[in-house]
């Protein structure tokens, strides 16, 4: 195997016999594969005027987001997205002539599968600085597939979007040039953008715009289940189904923003959140003593000890784990199983008290608008600081936190995904009311601290986005970060610091490119760091 997608690859260069996520090799090759056999279909699409059909669209968007860090690590179900995904090719196929790439003809038995992901993994490619653009245009395509898919579950889809995953993907098998497959990386920022926008149309014509709100940390006295993940319409059919059943719903990681959510407050067994960021799993899920439902990625190697009571959903797997099917003909998803488990569980152990406070998306944060804008004329607020992005193990990602305890008391941090985990409980105090840590929302959030920024540089008259008393101080870990990080740069902003790595899949050549055209730079020493965003640098 080798896979360098995610920010905790062995040595930032690849993983070759296991995941440090705990993908096995097989795993990996079937997922090599799965992006081959969308890279036919995606071809085949084009070639016959498909590229803009909803239908085949969402398709491409949930099999990419299966290929994700973290979403999912069962064979079987990887193996029938491919056959699935070889079976529309060659239905759509008719037609297409002419000299065709291997991925549009090869075809192969799921017994064969495994002979033949080995031939067309990233390594395929071998000049450096193309396998690096492929690589980046790739997961840039898997983070707006993912955000899109969300969408779509929703209801809201852009054909637009659909296009360009074809377009992205049929690209990898094209004599494209290095300053080709550059452009299309910078499409897929702005398409990003129109992804984030679109994702974020669709949370809040559903469930309304994000309030501030205090969400407990602690824990009630009757049985409860967990859900994480970042698929709301999930969270959503959970508390119906389980209203009135005497059992209580907690949050976790990245569903934490759904206590955000006006349609979610009039649920009274919607009691906290749990635990932290996505890779205390192992300790944490042991302790809540529920069923625990996995909506999305961020699911890591699971242990014995809840190995009876953990579920998976939509794009997320893990063999021998219990998965919840998903909607037909316009129904909702089937949680009964759930919840007969948890009425037989105890209640979650604590491991924490207190609460914490967030809810400041773009609508809430646009609302007090005139106090922040009189805190900076006033000079109470120097410069804000957007740590939005992902946590992981990696000790190295301790910076951040020495960072936000490090800030001047005039600075204020803008976070959006599990990154908050890393200082959202510490106790940094406000600024004339506003409080010094604000929490936007998941990680396609970080879409409002760009509707933030634009929403300022117009308000104080601005001709740039980086003349505003803003900083970028980004964590990085998946491909969901990925196009979170190329939207930001079509958007203009520059100087980001992105940590705790730049990462692997970046060739020197490339990362040069990156680095002289948007001054992006890696994390530093946490003084220097902050002293340098302070001086606008």
């Amino acid at each position: 195997m080798f896979c360098y997608q995610c920010q905790e690859t062995c040595r930032n260069t690849g993983c070759t016999t296991r995941g440090m996520c705990g993908k096995k090799e097989d795993t990996a090759k079937l997922q090599d594969l799965l992006i081959f056999a969308l890279r036919g279909l995606t071809a085949v699409a084009a070639c016959q005027g498909k590229a803009r059909d909803k239908e085949l669209g969402e398709f491409i968007a949930q099999a990419l987001f299966v290929t994700i860090t973290n979403a999912n690590f069962d064979n079987d179900a990887i193996t029938a997205l491919i056959t699935a995904t070889l079976a529309r090719r060659d239905r759509l196929r008719c037609g297409c002539s002419g000299a065709l790439p291997d991925c549009v003809t090869w075809n192969g038995t799921p017994a064969e599968y495994a002979a033949k992901a080995a031939e067309v993994g990233v390594l395929a490619t071998e000049n450096e600085d193309i396998r690096s653009l492929r690589a980046l245009l790739t997961y840039g395509a898997k983070g707006i597939a993912a955000y899109a898919h969300h969408a779509a579950v929703l209801g809201k889809e852009d054909e637009t979007v659909y296009a360009f995953l074809v377009e992205a993907l049929s690209a990898l098998d094209k004599d494209l040039s290095a300053d080709e497959l550059l452009e299309l990386v910078v499409n897929a920022g702005q398409i990003g953008v129109t992804t984030m926008a679109l994702l974020d149309m669709a949370n809040t014509t559903a469930y309304g715009n994000p309030e501030i709100s205090e969400v407990s940390i602690g824990v009630g006295q009757r049985p409860g289940i967990l859900i994480s993940g970042h698929d709301l319409r999930d969270m959503e059919e959970l508390l119906k189904q389980t209203d009135g059943k005497g059992v209580d719903v907690y949050t976790h990681s990245e569903m934490l923003p759904a206590h955000y959510y006006p349609a979610f407050k009039k649920y009274p067994h919607l009691v906290g959140n749990y635990g932290n960021s996505w890779w205390k799993q192992p300790e944490e899920f042991t302790s809540f003593n529920g069923p625990i439902l996995m909506t999305t990625n961020c699911i890591v190697p699971v242990r014995d000890s809840y190995k009876d009571r953990i579920f998976t959903t939509g794009a997320a797997g893990y063999p021998g784990v219990k998965h919840i099917p998903d909607r037909r003909d316009g129904g909702v998803k089937n949680f009964s199983e759930i919840i007969a488990l948890a009425k037989t569980c105890p209640p979650p152990t604590a491991i924490e008290t207190g609460s914490i406070v967030g809810g400041f998306a773009h609508h809430q944060l646009l609302a007090l608008a005139d106090k922040i804008i009189a805190a900076i004329r006033s000079g109470a607020i120097k410069r804000f600081i957007v740590m939005a992005g992902c946590d992981g193990r990696h000790k190295e990602r301790e910076y951040f936190t020495r960072v936000a305890e490090s800030l001047p008391e005039d600075t204020v941090i803008l976070t959006a995904g599990c990154a908050k985990y890393r200082y959202n409980k510490l106790k940094l105090g406000d600024i004339g009311g506003i409080p010094r840590i604000l929490d936007a929302g998941q990680c396609n959030d970080s879409y409002s601290l760009a509707v933030i920024a634009l929403k300022l540089k117009e308000i104080f008259g601005l001709n740039d986005l980086n003349e505003l008393p803003l900083s970028f101080d980004i964590a990085w870990y998946e491909q969901k970060a990925v196009i979170v990080l190329l939207a930001l740069l079509a958007l203009g902003i520059k100087g980001i610091r992105l940590g705790p790595t730049l990462p692997g899949f970046l060739s020197p050549n490339v990362a040069k490119v990156l680095i002289d055209k948007f001054n992006l730079k890696a994390t530093g020493e946490v003084q220097a760091d902050i002293a340098a965003m302070m001086a606008g640098k």
